[in-house]
């Protein structure tokens, strides 16, 4: 609770006590103001073409037929689309973008390259 207490001394007198050259020698809160705009939330992701959307574990995981297959633990807590695109290998999803593909016998996720690059 102390270092707490600590942080909380350093961020009012950082931007109510310290004029800053960058600012015209003003402190950051006089020239702060709130957007007007209120903050919302993206909406609950949802694949309706693919056959199944596991949540990530904290760990990076996904469980498909008793096999944990690594995904990746940038993606913890957030759901991914499966859809078997063949015998027993699955395409992953996230969002709009295709990740990479699952061998159920192999395991590991398969990147795709670049799913996030520039399309041509």
């Amino acid at each position: 609770m102390q270092q707490q207490g600590r942080f909380d001394a350093f961020v009012k007198g950082f931007n109510t006590e310290r004029p800053h050259e960058a600012l015209a020698m003003q402190c950051p809160g006089e020239r702060y103001s709130p957007s007007r705009k209120p903050y919302q939330s993206l909406p609950e992701l949802a694949y309706p073409i693919n056959d199944k959307e596991p949540l990530v574990t904290c760990c990076g995981r996904i469980c498909m037929h008793r096999r944990k297959v690594n995904i990746s633990t940038l993606m913890a807590g957030q759901r991914v689309g499966l859809k078997e695109v063949d015998d027993a290998i699955w395409l992953v999803s996230f969002m709009y973008y295709d990740l990479g593909y699952i061998d159920l016998e192999q395991r590991p996720l398969q990147a795709i390259d670049n799913p996030f690059g520039a399309k041509l």
